[in-house]
This record gives C-alpha cells, sequence and structure tokens, in this order.
C-alpha cells in the first residue's frame, strides 16, 4: 500500500503542464493564501528566516524566489515593520508577479534557475513548496543558484513524503478545495521528498552548514550557505 512513497513521483502537476484555465488560477492563488496561513509555511518561516532576521542589523534583504501569489512576502512585511527591509519575489508567471508587486514589496519575473542577480545580490534567499515541482537535477541548480545570490543563508520549505500526510490532505482537502488544488495537492506530495534526500540534494549544490528541520503539519525545511 505504502510502495508508492517509497520513491518520489515524476508525475507532472497540471500547475506544471499549464492545463488549468484562468478561473482555476485565481482560485488556486486564493487557496494557496489559504494553505500558507493554516498549513504550515508561515510557521516553518517564523522559525527559520525570522529567527534569523532579527539577528541581523539593519537593512537587511529577502528573496522569495517562486513567490506564487507573495503572500508570504506579506506577511514578512508585517513581521519587518519598522526596520529597514527590502523585499523581492521572484516568479515565472506574469499574472502572479504583477499580484506581487505593492509600494513596499518588489517583483521581477524571470526563471528561477537563471536569476537576473549578481552574487551575494540579498542578505537572505527561500523558497516555499517549490522543489518538488522540479526534477532532482533541477532542484540542485536551484538550490545552487540561491545560495550564489544570498550572502547569508538560503531556506527551502517543502513536504515530507509519508503517507499520513498525503490521506489527511485528500480527506480534509476535499471539504475546503477546488479539484484542481486538491489533486495537484496531493500530487505534490507524492512529488517531494524525506529529509535524507533533501540533504543529498543541498550535498550535490555545493551548500554547506546544512540543516533539515521539521516544522508541524508535514512541513521539512533545508536551510545552507
Amino acid at each position: 500500500m505504502f510502495q508508492s512513497f517509497a520513491q518520489r513521483s515524476h508525475r507532472l502537476e497540471r500547475l506544471d503542464t499549464g492545463d488549468y484555465t484562468p478561473s482555476e488560477y485565481r482560485r488556486w492563488q486564493e487557496e494557496m493564501r489559504f494553505i500558507h496561513r493554516i498549513f504550515g509555511e508561515i510557521r516553518a518561516l517564523r522559525g527559520t528566516l525570522l529567527r534569523d532576521l532579527q539577528r541581523t542589523k539593519n537593512p537587511v534583504s529577502v528573496l522569495d524566489v517562486g513567490a506564487g501569489s507573495g503572500e508570504l512576502l506579506r506577511q514578512l512585511r508585517k513581521w519587518t515593520s519598522g526596520r529597514a527591509t527590502f523585499l523581492a519575489g521572484a516568479e515565472i508567471n506574469h499574472e502572479a508577479t504583477l499580484s506581487i508587486r505593492s509600494e513596499s514589496i518588489s517583483a521581477v519575473q524571470c526563471n528561477a534557475l537563471q536569476l537576473p542577480f549578481k552574487n551575494n545580490s540579498f542578505d537572505f534567499v527561500f523558497c516555499s513548496l517549490f522543489l518538488h515541482h522540479l526534477h532532482d537535477e533541477a532542484v540542485v541548480q536551484l538550490l545552487g543558484e540561491m545560495s550564489r545570490v544570498a550572502k547569508e543563508r538560503i531556506y527551502a520549505i517543502d513536504l515530507n513524503r509519508q503517507p499520513g500526510a498525503y490521506y489527511l490532505y485528500k480527506v480534509v482537502g476535499r471539504f475546503l478545495l477546488q479539484r484542481f488544488t486538491l489533486e495537484d495537492g496531493a500530487l505534490s506530495i507524492l512529488r517531494s521528498f524525506k529529509p535524507d534526500e533533501l540533504l543529498g540534494l543541498a550535498e550535490s549544490a555545493g551548500l554547506h552548514d546544512v540543516k533539515v528541520e521539521h516544522s508541524r503539519l508535514n512541513r521539512l525545511i533545508l536551510s545552507g550557505r
């Protein structure tokens, strides 16, 4: 029954193939904001990136790679209110890029595997629920790019590939999410990682001072330099 969790699935999600309507995508953005608030990404950031931000002096800069709707950047803006902080999102989707931009948050439409920034352009760089969309070789490339543009540390929040989370998500999500988000989310868990796999990918990317921390609600946080 649990053999499908032994290795990552490589079946593409609809989000990656583009097989969705504009209305499905808009609702996906809304539901992802809900998921970030309720299901763990904000908690994961609070216990890692925010912890390290509080140890640094002003000013500080942060880049979110694959920023989606920009929900996590807006949360960071609330957390860092009152201090000099430059926040930016990198996103390949044009509509998402426009939705991120505001008076206090910048956004650049670009390929995450070829970030258009110089070395050490940002103090901290993070991504959330992005790695599982990539094959292993691209994950290594992404982590290398994030490390290249980060002066201090990078963080990658993703899912933990385990049966309990998969079946719980399918049951609960059936009452809360549209079919597109529900089916892609379940596949996301099957495409995601186990802690030792993340450590191996980080090693291949040349990261050092690497660790994988567990957050509640089935989140793993890989960090390194």
